[in-house]
This record gives structure tokens, C-alpha cells and sequence, in this order.
């Protein structure tokens, strides 16, 4: 078991015992690991606020406050992000610490491989630097959004600044963000080149049902003035 996975299963074994206790040996012999491995994750996971208190004595232990946790949540990897692009307006008010904290922990209760995948759609997620959010303008589709987090193909039917329509078949790399509203940055097939696309132009979008090639999921280098959005951990 990798650490992530024992720091979750921990959580979850003192809420099960909750108000019951466990004790570093118990958990030691539970998750086959040291002793000062398990006080190591366990302050890991009080700095990171989990309310998780300790009692000296014989009948001593570790127990967690049931009243001040959640439940295994069932976030998509779509909706933590999309609770970090909402959080991210919170970074310049008196609230930016507790906003970083209730994004870590709503990540700290996904499941792992829902949360890596979180994490890899959040740099997916961008915004031109000074990072402002964007004016009020027409929503993304929701089509363009599954795309990204699935990596799928889209056919997009994009007019111009002049009003020129051609249709595309796009491999979607990243959103952006800007004053004038959001980008779908992809690969352009008719082009054979990176493009961008303002979302208030894509006038129809299919989804492909076709894989993103593994070329574009490696991130292309990305200026300086382009600032990831949401970050977990």
C-alpha cells in the first residue's frame, strides 16, 4: 500500500472505531509499517487539519471528531476542479488559507485514482496572467468540458473573427481563461498545429468518440503569462 492510500485508509479506519480509539502499534500492525511511520502520517494529517486527537495513557490512542469530518465524497474529477476554479477568485480576500484547505480536503476524501485524475485535469486548466476571472459571456458547453477530462476528439463547427465557418476535428489540450471569457486550446487537424479557440465561436461540437492521441497528452510548454488555475495539494 503507497502512502496516499494508507493516510486515506487510516482516516477512514478511526472514523469507523470513532469515539473508539486506536493506538500507533495497532495501526502499525494493521498497515505493516513502523510505528514512527504511522506517527509520521498521522501528523502529516493533522497539519493538514484533519481533526484527529490523541490520549496518553494505557487505554490511550488516536481517535478522529466525527462531527467535524465528511464522509468518503463522491467528487468527480470534473467537480473537484471545478470547486478549485471556484475557489480561485478566494486567493487575494482574508479567506485564501481556508480556501486552500477545503481543496485539499476534498481531494484527501476522493478515492485515489479519481483524485490523480483531478489533479491532472487541473493543469489542464489555465488562465492569462493577472489572473482575473473571466467577463460574463456565453457558458462552456458541457460537451467541450467532458472532452478535456476524458480526452476525447471533438468536431467543432468555429467561426472566425471575420465570420469564416470551417469544421475542425480537435484534440483538446487545455481551457484558458481570459477577460474576453474562456479558450479551448487543442490540436487542430486541419491545421496539423495547435490552435485556440474562443468558446463563444464554437458554434456546434460532436464528440468523436476517439481517444486523444498520447502526443497531446503531454502538455505543451506553456508561457509564463499563462498561470495554472486550481492546484491540490
Amino acid at each position: 500500500m503507497n502512502r496516499t492510500d494508507r493516510l486515506y485508509a487510516i482516516v477512514e479506519d478511526l472514523r469507523a472505531v470513532a469515539p473508539g480509539r486506536r493506538s500507533a502499534r495497532q495501526l502499525a500492525d494493521r498497515y505493516e509499517v513502523s510505528v514512527r511511520t504511522i506517527e509520521r502520517d498521522l501528523d502529516a494529517l493533522q497539519q493538514a487539519g484533519v481533526p484527529i486527537y490523541a490520549d496518553v495513557g494505557r487505554r490511550g490512542g488516536y481517535t478522529l471528531d466525527r462531527t467535524r469530518t465528511l464522509p468518503p465524497l463522491n467528487f468527480t474529477p470534473a467537480e473537484a476542479v471545478a470547486v478549485a476554479v471556484a475557489l480561485r477568485d478566494a486567493d487575494s480576500s482574508p479567506f485564501a488559507r481556508a480556501a486552500e484547505s477545503a481543496l485539499r480536503k476534498i481531494v484527501a476524501a476522493m478515492p485515489v485514482r479519481e483524485a490523480a485524475a483531478a489533479t491532472e485535469l487541473a493543469d489542464r486548466v489555465r488562465y492569462l496572467a493577472p489572473v482575473s476571472a473571466p467577463a460574463p459571456r456565453q457558458p462552456v458547453p458541457s460537451i467541450l468540458e467532458e472532452a478535456l477530462a476524458k480526452q476525447r476528439v471533438l468536431r467543432l463547427l468555429y467561426a472566425d473573427k471575420d465570420g469564416t465557418l470551417t469544421e475542425r476535428d480537435v484534440e483538446p489540450v487545455i481551457f484558458m481563461a481570459a477577460p474576453k471569457g474562456w479558450y479551448l486550446v487543442g490540436w487542430c487537424r486541419l491545421r496539423d498545429d495547435l490552435r485556440v479557440f474562443r468558446v463563444d465561436r464554437i458554434l456546434t461540437a460532436n464528440d468523436l468518440g476517439e481517444p486523444v492521441p498520447e502526443r497531446v497528452l503531454t502538455l505543451p510548454e506553456v508561457p509564463d503569462h499563462v498561470i495554472q488555475v486550481a492546484r491540490f495539494g
